[in-house]
Protein backbone atom coordinates (compact mmCIF):
# COMPACT_ATOMS: atom_id res chain seq x y z
CA UNK A 1 0.00 0.00 0.00
CA UNK A 2 2.92 2.27 0.54
CA UNK A 3 4.20 1.78 -2.80
CA UNK A 4 2.85 4.08 -5.60
CA UNK A 5 1.10 2.22 -8.97
CA UNK A 6 3.52 0.56 -11.20
CA UNK A 7 3.98 2.64 -14.10
CA UNK A 8 3.98 -0.36 -16.82
CA UNK A 9 2.76 -3.89 -16.72
CA UNK A 10 6.70 -5.34 -16.52
CA UNK A 11 6.97 -3.70 -13.20
CA UNK A 12 3.67 -5.14 -11.77
CA UNK A 13 4.89 -8.75 -13.32
CA UNK A 14 8.30 -7.97 -11.80
CA UNK A 15 6.21 -7.48 -8.23
CA UNK A 16 4.59 -10.56 -8.47
CA UNK A 17 7.70 -12.69 -9.13
CA UNK A 18 9.52 -11.02 -6.47
CA UNK A 19 7.59 -9.75 -3.11
CA UNK A 20 3.96 -11.28 -3.73
CA UNK A 21 5.47 -14.77 -4.94
CA UNK A 22 7.96 -14.55 -1.80
CA UNK A 23 4.90 -14.30 1.07
CA UNK A 24 3.07 -16.91 -0.64
CA UNK A 25 5.50 -19.49 -1.49
CA UNK A 26 8.72 -18.02 0.47
CA UNK A 27 11.07 -18.35 -2.59
CA UNK A 28 10.88 -16.24 -5.96
CA UNK A 29 9.69 -16.73 -9.74
CA UNK A 30 12.63 -19.00 -10.97
CA UNK A 31 12.16 -17.14 -14.46
CA UNK A 32 10.57 -14.51 -16.67
CA UNK A 33 9.93 -14.61 -20.00
CA UNK A 34 8.02 -12.00 -21.96
CA UNK A 35 7.38 -11.22 -25.67
CA UNK A 36 6.81 -7.33 -24.55
CA UNK A 37 3.52 -7.48 -26.21
CA UNK A 38 0.89 -8.44 -23.47
CA UNK A 39 2.32 -12.29 -22.62
CA UNK A 40 4.30 -13.14 -19.91
CA UNK A 41 5.68 -16.72 -18.87
CA UNK A 42 6.97 -17.23 -15.03
CA UNK A 43 8.47 -20.26 -14.67
CA UNK A 44 8.48 -22.18 -11.25
CA UNK A 45 10.98 -25.01 -11.43
CA UNK A 46 10.01 -26.46 -7.79
CA UNK A 47 6.36 -25.18 -7.60
CA UNK A 48 5.95 -26.30 -3.79
CA UNK A 49 1.60 -27.15 -4.25
CA UNK A 50 3.21 -29.99 -7.51
CA UNK A 51 6.21 -31.42 -5.30
CA UNK A 52 4.28 -34.85 -4.17
CA UNK A 53 3.11 -35.06 -7.70
CA UNK A 54 5.03 -36.99 -9.79
CA UNK A 55 4.63 -37.65 -13.68
CA UNK A 56 3.82 -41.41 -12.55
CA UNK A 57 -0.14 -42.24 -12.38
CA UNK A 58 -1.52 -42.95 -8.72
CA UNK A 59 -3.22 -46.38 -8.11
CA UNK A 60 -6.41 -44.35 -8.78
CA UNK A 61 -5.65 -43.55 -11.82
CA UNK A 62 -3.85 -46.03 -13.54
CA UNK A 63 -5.33 -48.21 -16.65
CA UNK A 64 -4.84 -47.64 -20.16
CA UNK A 65 -2.03 -45.95 -20.38
CA UNK A 66 -3.54 -42.79 -22.92
CA UNK A 67 -6.20 -43.12 -20.17
CA UNK A 68 -4.00 -42.99 -17.25
CA UNK A 69 -2.30 -39.88 -18.35
CA UNK A 70 -4.81 -37.88 -19.49
CA UNK A 71 -6.44 -38.32 -16.11
CA UNK A 72 -3.10 -37.62 -14.50
CA UNK A 73 -2.62 -34.21 -16.04
CA UNK A 74 -6.07 -33.25 -15.65
CA UNK A 75 -6.09 -34.02 -11.91
CA UNK A 76 -2.52 -32.16 -11.72
CA UNK A 77 -4.11 -29.57 -13.94
CA UNK A 78 -6.65 -28.84 -11.19
CA UNK A 79 -4.29 -28.17 -8.66
CA UNK A 80 -3.15 -25.10 -10.67
CA UNK A 81 -6.74 -23.31 -10.96
CA UNK A 82 -6.35 -21.64 -7.56
CA UNK A 83 -2.91 -20.18 -8.14
CA UNK A 84 -3.99 -19.29 -11.61
CA UNK A 85 -6.90 -17.40 -9.79
CA UNK A 86 -4.77 -15.69 -7.05
CA UNK A 87 -2.43 -14.45 -9.91
CA UNK A 88 -5.60 -12.66 -11.63
CA UNK A 89 -6.79 -11.18 -8.78
CA UNK A 90 -3.18 -9.69 -7.48
CA UNK A 91 -2.97 -8.17 -10.73
CA UNK A 92 -6.66 -7.30 -11.16
CA UNK A 93 -6.39 -5.21 -7.89
CA UNK A 94 -3.59 -3.16 -9.14
CA UNK A 95 -5.30 -2.17 -12.20
CA UNK A 96 -4.24 -4.85 -14.85
CA UNK A 97 -6.96 -7.14 -16.31
CA UNK A 98 -5.27 -10.46 -17.69
CA UNK A 99 -5.69 -14.33 -18.61
CA UNK A 100 -3.63 -16.74 -16.41
CA UNK A 101 -3.12 -20.19 -17.55
CA UNK A 102 -0.86 -23.25 -16.44
CA UNK A 103 1.64 -25.11 -18.47
CA UNK A 104 2.93 -28.95 -16.51
CA UNK A 105 6.03 -29.41 -18.55
CA UNK A 106 7.85 -31.41 -15.92
CA UNK A 107 6.75 -32.38 -12.58
CA UNK A 108 6.93 -30.36 -10.18
CA UNK A 109 8.34 -27.21 -12.56
CA UNK A 110 5.37 -25.55 -13.90
CA UNK A 111 4.96 -22.36 -15.65
CA UNK A 112 2.19 -19.73 -15.77
CA UNK A 113 1.03 -17.90 -18.33
CA UNK A 114 0.17 -14.23 -18.20
CA UNK A 115 -1.92 -12.78 -21.25
CA UNK A 116 -2.47 -9.07 -20.33
CA UNK A 117 -6.12 -7.94 -22.02
CA UNK A 118 -6.22 -4.32 -23.68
Amino acid sequence: MERPRFSDHLEAIKFICKDFWSELFKKQIDNLKTNHRGTFVLQDDKFAWLSRMSGEPSTETRGSAPEAGNKAAETTGMHLYFPCGIIRGALSNLGIPCAVSADISNLPACSFVIRIKV
